[in-house]
């Protein structure tokens, strides 16, 4: 079940990444969205200026952290670990979802100011939010991408698709099913704080309608590239080069 739900989440992700419009020379019509077929002359413009690369995505990993703790001493967090192993005929998918609530010791006073985050459903790509009703607040949004090439590390053991927990006006929630992965906090009268990765969007958003709470997202994304075994590389290029010689009418 797991497999099959983030299968769907890769493949819409790479859907979105190949449907962007590429670049257009002098008099080219503007490209539909989708796939298009090439005319023989645009083939024949291409032939020899590309070639096969020798590396591969062998690994993808999202890992999300959120942490809030407000002027009561209450203090929320949710994290998790997603990892695509893509070196196998189908992706092997890891989730390792985390929540903790920590009571202060006394109940978080009701904000009195108004925020609206509606607006953010629209936005594709990256989006980056911070919102703030109250006084006295420190928030922060940070993302990094690390690349690199080497070895893969074994997936984690599978977890669960979601942790939660609720104490009071409280909550924490990390997920992860057909829309996307997310983590969620929230706490009555005082806003709510997320991640989540989805087909659409890539996304970090902080709400703060209270005073004097302490706020941060921090998610990282990993990819790992693996070299093509020398023989597969070669492989690649001799038939790329007898389906050029084809084209050519040699």
């Amino acid at each position: 079940m797991t497999t099959h739900i983030t299968c769907r989440l890769i493949l819409a992700l790479v859907a979105g990444a190949i449907a962007a419009p590429a670049l257009a020379g002098p008099g080219t019509p503007p490209a539909r969205a989708g796939l298009q077929e090439l005319s023989d002359s645009d083939l024949g413009a291409m032939r020899g200026r590309y070639i096969v690369g020798d590396n591969r995505v062998a690994w993808f990993g999202v890992t999300m952290v959120s942490d809030w703790a407000t002027a009561s001493g209450q203090h929320l967090q949710g994290a998790m670990t997603l990892g695509f192993d893509l070196r196998g005929a189908r992706p092997a998918v890891s989730f390792q979802p985390s929540v903790t609530i920590t009571a202060g010791e006394m109940p978080a006073v009701a904000g009195s100011g108004q925020v609206d985050a509606a607006g953010l459903a629209n936005v594709g790509g990256l989006v980056q939010a911070v919102q703030v009703a109250g006084d006295g607040n420190t928030a922060r949004n940070g993302l990094s991408l690390r690349v690199r090439d080497g070895a893969v590390a074994l997936p984690s053991t599978q977890g669960a698709l979601s942790a939660e927990h609720q104490a009071g006006g409280a909550q924490a929630r990390a997920s992860l099913d057909e829309a996307g992965a997310r983590v969620l906090l929230q706490l009555a009268g005082q806003g709510a704080v997320s991640q989540w990765i989805d087909a659409r969007a890539i996304g970090q958003s902080i709400q703060l309608t209270g005073d004097g709470s302490r706020v941060g997202n921090q998610m990282q994304l990993d990819l790992v590239r693996q070299a093509v075994p020398a023989s597969q590389a070669v492989h690649q290029n001799i038939v790329q080069a007898i389906g050029m010689t084809r084209a050519g009418g040699l």
